[in-house]
């Protein structure tokens, strides 16, 4: 099968292996179609991943071709997106449902081989399946749309609370929609990239600012009529917008962490004061929940893209094979043309 080995840092390469044979409690997956996240670019050209040769890729879904011995061959067949953690099952945290937390996880596409390979050999344990109507684009969506449904539930949102997100990428975007949904009142969107503003504004959202060209803090009043926002989001790894989104917020509100820190982030002196006075909340965040209780996150992403609530196919602007995975990353990382979400997909898919 094919495969895009991270050989060492900045050297993917595209390579023949081995099918893997699913172990007791496995299934194997036919990748048909793997996102490209944000991080996997530093993973790439910056960082490594943690050892080499790793196959990257986590956001991924496929078709289930064959099962280890001990599993239902029931599941053949079925179309599935893959939780990509994998818990240790022993720690406190796996032993309350808190997989996300796990002391000791391996992880698909950075501790052990990921999406951007034809074939995969998946616990059922991290198996979501996914219904007929759901394409298999959307089911890679899976992944951080549940992220991005994890924020709002971080977030306590309440029906009709404001929220403004810093960042209009793939996630600040999917949060948006998760926040609509959940019922918010005004959904303000803030970035600094003119096509990413361009794109949430083809999208349908109404309240969308280039921060660049207007004081975020200026927008949102004028949005809100005067007011501040009850929620703000940090989806751009920034300090700045750190500091912003806590600016942002009215007394008692709250400001969630979801972008991926890129240096320190540092509060002003006068914010910090601020923040201090109004009592804000700060709430960090990390992946999703994987568990029946309160509720498992990702079966409810799967149904509100079944049940068309959440609208993901806009959002892919580049399908590539993998043979072309390679120059994908590249332009990427060279920001070579305006990009949102870019999948790897089987050839059935183009």
């Amino acid at each position: 099968m094919k495969a895009v080995d991270l050989k060492a840092i900045n050297q993917l390469e595209l390579v023949e292996k081995e099918k893997p044979v699913p172990k007791k409690g496995e299934v194997l997956i036919h990748v048909m179609a793997c996102g490209i996240c944000g991080s996997d670019i530093p993973r790439v050209y910056v960082t490594g991943s943690y050892h080499f040769p790793t196959v990257l890729g986590h956001e991924f879904s496929g078709e289930i071709v064959e099962v280890a011995d001990d599993v239902s061959s029931e599941y053949l067949g079925k179309k599935a997106a893959v939780f990509p953690l994998l818990p240790c099952n022993e720690c406190e945290y796996c032993q309350s449902g808190y997989y996300a937390q796990c002391k000791n996880y391996n992880y698909f596409g950075s501790r052990t081989d990921g999406g951007f390979e034809e074939y995969l050999a998946v616990p059922l344990f991290n198996l979501v399946l996914l219904e007929d109507q759901v394409s298999y684009e959307e089911g890679a969506m899976v992944e951080p749309a549940t992220v991005a449904q994890h924020v709002i539930n971080k977030a306590e949102l309440s029906v009709g609370d404001n929220v403004v997100i810093y960042g209009a990428g793939p996630i600040g975007v999917m949060v948006a929609q998760w926040a609509q949904i959940n019922g918010a009142g005004k959904v303000l969107l803030i970035d600094i990239d003119p096509t990413k503003v361009a794109f949430a504004r083809e999208l349908g959202f109404e309240y969308v600012c280039n921060s660049q060209e207007k004081e975020a803090e200026s927008f949102i009043l004028e949005t809100l009529d005067g007011k501040l926002a009850d929620v703000a989001i940090e989806a751009t790894g920034s300090s700045a917008a750190f500091d912003q989104c806590a600016q942002s917020i009215r007394t008692f509100g709250r400001v969630v962490l979801l972008g991926n820190p890129h240096s320190d982030m540092v509060l002003k002196q006068k914010t910090y004061d601020q923040f201090m006075r109004k009592e804000g909340t700060i709430v960090g965040m990390f992946n999703s929940v994987y568990e029946h209780f309160p509720k498992n996150e990702w079966q409810v992403t799967a149904q509100a893209i079944a049940n068309k609530q959440l609208n993901l196919k806009p959002l892919v602007t580049h399908k590539v094979l993998i043979e072309d995975l390679i120059e994908a990353f590249d332009m990427i990382h060279e920001k070579k043309e305006f990009y949102n979400k870019v999948l790897m997909v089987n050839e059935k898919l183009l």
